[in-house]
């Protein structure tokens, strides 16, 4: 098979797996098409990957003329074998409460990889350059930056993101004497190295390929610390939106990557993931009321507070009993669940789920209230309750559910802080002002399932705790639902 035709099929198979993308994400905006979606992009991304990997084995490929070396190919098995073998064991092991996180570990292995591509091929040009070789373009300089950047601000601060949401890094907002400017001279450093190179592509300049290759460095370098600087200063409360945010600079680092090694493939995924990642930005950003300028320079919040820390807000704070709270239950006509976080934390979601069932066949109407940046993740909430099996019609989002409340006998909080703050609307000088929230408050009764009175992941005090409506119930989540459902039968 001569070398024109490998090219096509390969072509067409880049294509098929491309549409294979297109389709998937299309799929997933319905919980009922969404396994299949994701089925049919992976799908997509074998056929790709496959493709890919017989192309580099024929003859004729600009990669590797002459066909793959043996070394080559060992290294792409290899990295086969790790990848897909570390890959199925944290999707085995890796609870749902660690997968916000696992997430941003994700967006910095893509952010990394897309920027290793373009330096990769950068250095292949460079190192032709002025023997015969392929000379480098404006536009392969302007892409080959744009990729090394992107990525590599991904990957710094996408491990930055990651610790902070699994506690090895902690989570208030950190800036050290000075972060401000380094931040500022790296970006500045990255601008002049591209304005080298693109000049040095013109003919402008002339500079060695030791000189090529410095420049890069120097950029890559800078970006990695930009990454870092850009996180450390976002408070704990804004790592769902960053790590939304990253997740949109890998499918553009990964778009980058496509224009400078020529892949169509790699530019139609990068350009999803990148457009997905910024729509899914924004619409979290409003959830918050607050841009998303506002969250990268004045991020709030200082993570998890201490285990057993105290303190509430100002006013008396009712306790309630296992037994009273079931009561409240048991002959309400409406229930409306709002999970949280610390539902995640105790993996209370089957036992919340076994309460609702137990609800409905006394006859009670039971739905779940979601907000949007409910837990670490966007459909973090929504995807630990498919888990447990809860109809997915009885999830309901922010603005169809707040109207029920003022309809509702019970409103059931478990685990969720912020989300739930009266603050939000009443007080212009709490950090979330302005910020739409559940309307908890306006429910008949509410009982809040909580371990202590610390306050949430924002660092503030939540007005709801002391409601004259309001009984905690302090206990771990999921004894707490199961101390609840002993007693709802008992009734």
């Amino acid at each position: 098979m001569d070398q024109q035709t490998v090219d096509t099929l390969v072509f067409l198979a880049w294509l098929a797996g491309a549409s294979a993308f297109v389709i998937g994400l299309h799929q997933m905006n319905s919980p009922a098409t969404a396994r299949r979606g994701n089925q049919l992009s992976a799908a997509g991304m074998a056929v790709a990957v496959v493709a890919t990997f017989v192309w580099l084995l024929t003859p004729g490929n600009p990669i590797a003329p002459g066909g793959a070396s043996t070394m080559a190919l060992a290294i792409i098995i290899v990295g086969f074998l790790i990848g897909g073998g570390a890959g199925l064991w944290m999707a085995r092991k890796i609870a749902m409460t660690a997968m916000p996180q696992l997430v941003s570990l994700f967006n910095a292995v893509g952010g990394g990889a897309a920027a290793l591509v373009a330096a990769d091929d950068f250095l292949r040009i460079v190192g032709g350059h002025g023997e015969g070789g392929e000379a480098l373009t404006i536009s392969t300089a302007i892409f080959v930056v744009l990729g090394a950047v992107i990525g590599s601000v991904t990957f710094s601060g996408s491990l930055i993101a990651s610790g902070k949401l699994q506690g090895l890094v902690p989570g208030q907002p950190i800036v050290f004497p000075g972060s401000r400017l380094l931040t500022a001279l790296t970006a500045l450093a990255t601008l002049a190295g591209l304005v080298l190179l693109v000049l040095a592509a013109a003919g402008v300049i002339v500079l060695t390929a030791e000189m090529h290759i410095l420049v890069l460095g120097v950029i890559v370098l800078a970006a990695l610390i930009f990454g870092v600087t850009m996180v450390l200063p976002i408070g704990g409360a804004d790592m769902p939106v960053v790590i939304s945010l990253l997740n949109s600079f890998t499918g553009t680092a990964a778009a980058m990557a496509g224009f400078v090694i020529g892949n169509p493939v790699l530019i139609i995924a990068g350009a999803l993931v990148g457009a997905a990642g910024g729509i899914l930005t924004k619409l979290m950003a409003d959830a918050m009321n607050r841009s998303l300028a506002n969250i990268m320079v004045g991020g709030f919040g200082t993570g998890d507070a201490a285990e057993g820390a105290e303190g509430g807000p100002g006013g008396d704070v009712r306790e309630v009993g296992i037994d009273d709270a079931a009561i409240q239950l048991a002959y309400a006509q409406k229930v409306i669940v709002v999970p949280g976080y610390g539902l995640a934390v105790a993996q209370a979601q089957h036992a919340v789920r076994e309460l609702a069932e137990l609800l409905e066949d006394r006859g009670v109407d039971v739905s779940y209230a979601v907000h949007p940046v409910a837990g670490r993740m966007p459909g973090h909430m929504n995807v630990l309750l498919a888990e447990a099996n809860v109809p997915y019609p009885q999830l309901k989002e922010m603005d169809e559910i707040n109207p029920e409340f003022e309809r509702t006998d019970v409103a059931l909080v478990v685990g969720a802080n912020d989300v739930t703050n009266p603050a939000a609307r009443s007080n212009p000088q709490s950090p979330i002002y302005g910020m739409p929230i559940l309307d908890v408050d306006h429910a008949r009764s509410i009982i809040v399932i909580k371990r202590s009175m610390r306050p949430g992941y924002a660092g503030i005090d939540n007005e709801l705790y002391a409601n004259p409506k309001t009984g905690m119930l302090f206990a771990d989540a999921r004894e707490g639902l199961i101390a609840l459902v002993a007693a709802v039968k008992q009734v």
